[in-house]
């Protein structure tokens, strides 16, 4: 996936992000997480800006909770 990194990334970009990582990748939520802040955020929670990651982690927490 190609981001721009000029802008904050919500919730729901997240969300289908998770469910093509889970589908394609992995069915473990938790691998599913780490392989996207790998590859998006470098392991650096501040690699994309505070906001981003925040919306990374309600993602999480959404699909964590269903």
């Amino acid at each position: 996936m190609i981001i721009n990194r000029g802008g904050t990334l919500n919730v729901a970009y997240f969300t289908s992000y998770f469910e093509l990582t889970l589908a394609s990748r992995t069915s473990d939520l938790n691998e599913a997480r780490q392989i996207i802040f790998h590859r998006l955020f470098n392991n650096n929670p501040h690699q994309l800006g505070d906001e981003t990651y925040q919306q990374f982690l309600q993602a999480y927490n959404n699909l964590a909770n269903k």
